[in-house]
């Protein structure tokens, strides 16, 4: 039968119980510690398998070996991991990080300073006529005049959200001058233009805004395929897009 010994702790009390059949420890090994400050702050109570301890809720349970290799379950005190003190520099870095998410603006919140504005491109013997969420159209002109036109969309407003609605905020657009490079833009879907000579369909245009500096402009239009354009608006505003 295994000695019982117990160890008054000074600090901290760690209760362990062979687990194994060990050779019993001397009663003499217990003494008491002296008070010299280089002695160990901690002190072990040992208990044998017929009379089992019953650890608090606040200990935890882990095997140790001794340099015996003989090995003991032993019950610590848990202990909590200290909390990284919340600074004024770190509180103020949070409420910045978090001003930033709030500010966050979409696309379209970008794009509100457009409104009620209208811009023209003019190729060769066709001018372009693009006004924010209105309508775009293709003109012919002559000492000022319109004398031709066709009206290649008019925005329209679920349509735009029915193709947005799978994608996020902002699409890729493939440079076709190279295989890998490409632009990020976001698109507005203009339908129900003048009807195709060839197509008897509607006249529809996707308007791309990409960011750009210095200023907002027609970049480009391109005919993807019969009646069917895109036209890229070069906006810096949209730059402020992460």
């Amino acid at each position: 039968m295994r000695l019982f010994i117990t160890l008054v702790a000074a600090v901290l009390c760690i209760l362990c119980i062979n687990v194994f059949a060990d050779p019993v420890l001397p009663s003499h090994i217990a003494g008491t510690f002296g008070d010299s400050s280089r002695e160990p702050k901690y002190k072990i109570e040992f208990h044998t398998e017929d009379s089992p301890y019953h650890p608090d809720d606040g200990q935890e349970s882990v095997v140790m070996p001794n340099k015996d290799g003989n090995n003991f379950l032993c019950f610590l005190p848990k202990v909590g991991k200290a909390k990284k003190p919340v600074t004024h520099q770190n509180t103020s870095s949070m409420i910045v990080e978090t001003e930033k998410r709030v500010k966050l603006k979409t696309p379209d919140e970008l794009l509100e300073v457009l409104k009620n504005q209208c811009f023209i491109r003019q190729e060769g013997w066709w001018s372009y006529e693009f006004c924010y969420q209105k309508q775009l159209r293709q003109l012919h002109l002559e000492e000022d005049k319109v004398v031709q036109e066709f009206v290649l969309g008019v925005y329209d407003e679920e349509a735009t959200a029915a193709f947005n609605q799978n994608l996020s905020d902002i699409s890729t657009l493939k440079d076709p001058r190279s295989k890998d490079a490409s632009q990020r833009y976001h698109a507005h879907q203009y339908t129900n233009g003048t009807a195709c000579d060839l197509t008897n369909h509607p006249r529809e245009t996707e308007v791309r805004f990409v960011c750009s500096e210095p200023r907002a402009m027609i970049s480009s239009i391109t005919e993807l395929s019969t009646c069917k354009y895109a036209l890229t608006i070069q906006c810096p505003m949209l730059c402020k897009h992460p």
